[in-house]
């Protein structure tokens, strides 16, 4: 990494970006990956009691939002009772679309969350189709409910203060997205982290102890400096890991034990397989 970074944890996030959203501006979580962007924006959804949408925009091409398409059929073409009209796609942003003013005529008032993610690993051509989405709230003669927010999430630009030496295979972000939404930056942080692994779902932690255990004495491992070129642990990863470990135990023990190596190392390399197993 250069220089230092501004960061926060994911237990200050939670209160900073309903903050931001509470501004009326559009926040933009910064991070790398594996981190807990996605479930970090799920966790404020809930605190919000707002209904989440995703798209992931590195998955997108152009057009899939302006390009129009001539209706097929009797229904393929949506005329909303408040926010206009257009053809319903059933991929893209189109029918993302369509759900999410579904969503605000059956519910007004109730917050609605549209979380972009990855945004900035889409092409300049999708970045800039979404440019009005973001920035007017307004696509075509489309006007995005009162109760819709948008919140973004990136992977590092090496243009980044303090993120200087990321390789991610990202797109330069557009300057008026930048200087029209609010960056804020995430970070792991390893206390933050176990707290929330010891939350307790569906009567049992939502980190295996043994996880939890591993991570409180050797804290570097959560998410360590040095990455090689395959697998590397995240708190992505280790959830993983996690997931897997509490499937392991309903099985016979011998056949636990021919197992769990090689599904460790499936998501952490084998170096850290073999000190976890």
């Amino acid at each position: 990494m250069g220089g230092e970074i501004m960061s926060l944890s994911y237990q200050q996030l939670l209160v900073a970006v309903p903050l931001v959203l509470q501004g009326g501006n559009v926040p933009n979580i910064v991070g790398e990956a594996g981190i807990g962007k996605s479930a970090l924006v799920v966790a404020v959804a809930s605190q919000m009691q707002a209904k989440l949408f995703t798209t992931v925009v590195s998955l997108s091409e152009k057009g899939d939002l302006v390009m129009p398409i001539p209706p097929l059929t009797a229904n393929a073409f949506v005329m909303t009772s408040r926010y206009g009209e257009l053809a319903d796609v059933k991929y893209g942003y189109t029918h993302t679309l369509i759900e999410i003013i579904a969503q605000a005529e059956a519910h007004p008032g109730q917050p609605i969350l549209w979380f972009l993610d990855e945004f900035n690993r889409g092409s300049q051509a999708v970045q800039s189709e979404l440019m009005n989405l973001v920035l007017q709230r307004q696509i075509n003669s489309l006007q995005l409910p009162a109760e819709v927010q948008i919140i973004l999430a990136e992977n590092p630009d090496s243009d980044m203060p303090g993120f200087e030496e990321s390789n991610y295979a990202v797109m330069a972000g557009d300057a008026a997205i930048k200087d029209r939404t609010t960056r804020l930056v995430m970070r792991v942080d390893v206390a933050d982290w176990l707290q929330w692994a010891k939350t307790e779902v569906a009567g049992r932690p939502v980190i295996h102890p043994l996880v939890t255990a591993y991570i409180a004495t050797t804290p570097d491992t959560l998410f360590p400096r040095e990455r090689g070129a395959d697998l590397n642990p995240t708190p992505r990863a280790w959830q993983r890991v996690s997931d897997n470990l509490y499937e392991l135990e309903k099985l016979a023990p011998k056949m636990a034990d021919q197992l769990i190596f090689d599904i460790v190392a499936g998501d952490l390399g084998t170096l850290h397989a073999q000190l976890l197993s």
